[in-house]
């Protein structure tokens, strides 16, 4: 496990610990928590702009055509 050392401004750093302490959890863990949260929604991009670049626009338009039909 590693150690990271932030550096956060006084006002930031009291509301996150009031944040954690009202969900009953460490400031560590919150920072964990929004860290997983953060790289999940990176990854999620990332996939997204990938499929997006090879996508088969005619297709998914074709699609959601159909879509729009059957609502």
């Amino acid at each position: 496990m590693n150690t990271l050392t932030l550096r956060l401004p006084n006002d930031l750093a009291l509301r996150l610990k009031s944040v954690a302490k009202s969900r009953g959890i460490s400031v560590n863990k919150l920072f964990t928590e929004i860290s997983v949260q953060t790289v999940a929604t990176f990854d999620a991009e990332t996939r997204f702009k990938a499929m997006a670049a090879n996508a088969d626009i005619p297709a998914a338009l074709q699609v959601l055509d159909r879509l729009d039909k059957s609502g």
